[in-house]
């Protein structure tokens, strides 16, 4: 591997978004592939969202899936698959490539996934769950923990990117 692959895959992991972008090889292969969301019917968004919050200052944990710790999507896929029987993609990209139906920023509902571009490359690079009042919980980087943040802080609303619904609505 050449010392300027292996520059930016140290960057990437360091940067705490590596797990967004999965592997180089899924994301060059996945290009124009988007993946089918099974929802399941009567799935409890309420329950989602409480497991969100009790899960409030579990570290990150780059690719974890655990209550050992979580990376951003990871949390997601957790809360989902444990909470509402729901399957997500494990990457953000590949959420965010889902067939699941894209959310207006004002038609946000609780359990929706919220995304955000933080490495300035035109992708979603972040995700987050919302919690309703303006308000969402993640996993936001190494050396930090789970937390509720607001959409409308100043670094969050100016990364946002859209939003998904995983869920049947409520």
């Amino acid at each position: 591997m050449s010392r300027s692959v292996l520059a930016v895959l140290l960057l990437m992991v360091l940067g705490g978004f590596w797990p967004a972008h999965a592997t180089l090889k899924s994301a060059k292969n996945s290009s124009a592939k988007t993946t089918q969301v099974r929802i399941t019917d009567g799935a409890s968004i309420d329950s989602v969202i409480d497991r969100a919050h009790q899960l409030i200052g579990t570290p990150y944990r780059w690719g974890g899936m655990s209550v050992k710790g979580f990376d951003c999507s990871g949390l997601l896929v957790y809360l989902f698959q444990n909470e509402a029987d729901i399957k997500l993609p494990r990457t953000t990209v590949g959420m965010r490539r889902s067939s699941a139906r894209t959310i207006q920023r004002g038609s946000l509902k609780p359990g929706d996934a919220v995304f955000f571009n933080r490495n300035g490359q035109g992708s979603v690079s972040h995700v987050g769950l919302y919690v309703g009042g303006g308000k969402f919980i993640h996993s936001p980087r190494s050396g930090k923990t789970v937390r509720i943040d607001s959409l409308s802080n100043s670094y969050w609303k100016k990364s946002y990117t859209l939003a998904k619904r995983f869920h049947p609505g409520n």
